[in-house]
């Protein structure tokens, strides 16, 4: 088989990743375009960079030399740290898919994702939040892993949840809604809302779990059809943020913190942030102002170094 694909075009090994992302990875539409996007972009910056045609045999002798040159072609064209961790990533998956092709070991060149300025407790973007959930589901080893694990990252960014409260789903939360309930510390109950793309990533993970979403079982399962245990999704979280480079402060309660600042960001008053993070206390919301404040200043001196 590595005979027969040695030759074939990149172009056409990209088209089969997309087939594969979208049939066997079950990857969202919007993911698989941006990933074959990345591809494609790659192949042609190797078309002037190799002098030769792209082909597998090409793409498996890639250094990491080769794929610093391209990201800096990309970084000059304006890509910021977040869209450059990403695109890295989707480097990595072609040329693996590219090698497991030909029969090669996937010995896809390593190189350190781009730094991201490391200051005290900071949000991270829309951008990076969602690279990270797309990550983490991307190193799961079956699709209904994969959904699972995107769909819990999703969820703890778009509706601001603890890990302990979106591993407490139960059935009884189905079917979706516009909003949904929620029983946090102390047995208190709060509505938050479920944001389209983190709905349509729940209901695609259900509809690939093979176990049964009975009203009293819990609704995310771990790989044996137990509940999901934290750590679980705490070390997926931490070996996606690896990959992109991210912060070590990019945890699973990093997704909650983004999901309040940005709020705040947005114009939401205390009160409201406060019943939609279900705290006790408004003392404990009001960290999101001081911490606000402070990421526009990192903005403010990155925008203006003389400032």
């Amino acid at each position: 088989m590595a005979d027969s694909l040695e030759h074939h075009g990149a172009a056409l090994i990209a088209q089969r990743w997309h087939d594969h992302l979208t049939r066997e990875r079950r990857r969202s539409a919007h993911t698989v375009r941006a990933y074959v996007a990345t591809a494609h972009r790659l192949i042609g910056f190797l078309g002037g960079h190799l002098g030769d045609a792209v082909d597998a045999a090409a793409l498996a002798a890639l250094t990491p030399a080769d794929l610093r040159a391209f990201l800096t072609v990309r970084r000059a064209a304006g890509l910021g740290n977040s869209s450059a961790a990403r695109e890295l990533s989707a480097v990595r998956g072609f040329l693996a898919f590219a090698a497991a092709e030909s029969g090669r070991e996937a010995a896809v060149p390593r190189l350190k994702g781009p730094k991201i300025p490391r200051s005290v407790p900071r949000p991270i973007s829309p951008d990076e939040a969602v690279s990270l959930a797309e990550e983490a589901a991307e190193a799961a080893r079956a699709p209904w892993l994969a959904a699972r694990d995107l769909a819990v990252l999703m969820l703890l960014y778009g509706s601001g949840l603890r890990v302990a409260e979106a591993l407490g789903l139960t059935g009884a939360a189905l079917p979706l809604g516009e909003a949904l309930s929620v029983t946090g510390k102390r047995g208190k109950t709060r509505i938050v809302p479920l944001l389209a793309p983190v709905k349509e990533a729940i209901e695609r993970y259900l509809a690939l779990c093979p176990w049964p979403a009975g009203r009293d079982l819990p609704l995310f399962r771990g790989a044996r059809g137990g509940p999901l245990r934290g750590e679980i999704v705490r070390r997926a979280v931490a070996k996606a943020r690896r990959a992109l480079g991210l912060s070590e402060r990019t945890t699973p309660h990093a997704l909650r913190h983004s999901f309040a600042t940005h709020l705040l960001g947005r114009g939401a008053d205390l009160r409201s942030l406060q019943e939609l993070l279900g705290h006790a206390s408004l003392s404990s919301t009001q960290i999101y102002t001081a911490v606000d404040a402070a990421h526009l200043m990192d903005v403010y001196r990155n925008a203006h170094p003389r400032a």
